[in-house]
């Protein structure tokens, strides 16, 4: 099994090397990727808003399957980094199915319980804004119908936005948090999106990225390169009948930076007190500075 893993693991590297991430040359190649394919600047979000919209009805049920479930568990981290708290004003991008805006808004009520003997001001949790902006309406559809289904449907603290990373309708200096979970790699400039995320935080403001990234364990990374280009389109053809927008998933990954070079790019916006944390020996990082 061992060297059946390896020789797959050999022949995608060989395949797949002249478009693979090189973090000393390439910096923003990323820009006019498309997995591993180049492709012009102007139609990368017209094609990867195409593959969202292929995939919501089924995101959450194939996130599940990709990651065993893991991704909750990755989610949770994410949010309890960030510490929410009653009153705060928090901007969650690429967050259409709601996933990490529902744990947060829980958070923040949990906390609201557990502080009931100091008589905390139930204002506090009606000025909660926390604001899902996705690119994507069919993703925030589903997000909205995941409100309903989780009592949340008329709940005020949520705010649903269709809006780009990359441009972001939101005033400077008004968010207290920033998350983007699983949503930076898919995007045309990198650069513009964090320093967009730098524009609209307050100071001591954070803002937190999880996101899949770059496995570095020898044996582990030959295990992950074959389930991830074995595996993950097969499941995708069964599930949802469409190999081509989970075999785009798999390379976008490979093509996103290490998170060395991540973390540059996060200080380079102006971002201070930068750090990662890998997650499942790198398969998943959490990304996080702050503006001061």
């Amino acid at each position: 099994m061992a060297t059946l893993v390896r020789s797959v693991a050999r022949s995608l590297r060989r395949k797949n090397s002249s478009s693979m991430y090189c973090p000393a040359s390439t910096l923003h190649s990323h820009a006019t990727s498309f997995g591993f394919k180049e492709v012009p600047e102007e139609e990368k979000s017209k094609m990867v808003g195409n593959v969202f919209t292929s995939v919501a009805s089924n995101y959450d049920l194939m996130n599940d399957l990709m990651s065993c479930g893991l991704h909750r568990l990755w989610k949770d981290r994410l949010v309890s980094k960030l510490n929410p708290f009653p009153g705060m004003k928090h901007l969650d991008v690429a967050g259409g199915t709601g996933d990490v805006a529902f744990r947060i808004l829980e958070n923040i009520k949990n906390v609201k319980r557990r502080a009931m003997q100091n008589a905390l001001d139930d204002d506090l949790i009606e000025d909660t804004r926390i604001y899902v902006c996705d690119i994507n309406a069919n993703m925030l559809g589903v997000g909205k119908n995941r409100a309903e289904e989780r009592g949340f449907g008329r709940e005020k603290s949520l705010v649903w936005v269709e809006g780009d990373a990359e441009a972001l309708s939101f005033e400077d200096n008004s968010m207290d948090g920033y998350t983007i979970a699983f949503g930076i790699r898919n995007v045309t400039h990198i650069e513009k999106v964090l320093a967009e995320a730098y524009r609209v935080l307050k100071r001591g403001g954070r803002f937190l990225c999880l996101e899949l990234s770059h496995v570095d364990i020898p044996v582990y990374k030959d295990l992950y390169d074959a389930y991830s280009f074995s595996v993950i389109p097969a499941v995708g053809e069964l599930v949802t009948g469409d190999r081509e927008s989970y075999q785009y998933l798999v390379e976008s990954i490979r093509r996103f930076p290490p998170q060395e070079v991540f973390a540059k790019m996060i200080a380079e916006a102006g971002f201070q007190k930068v750090e990662y944390e890998n997650l499942v020996g790198g398969v998943v990082a959490i990304h996080s500075g702050f503006k001061f």
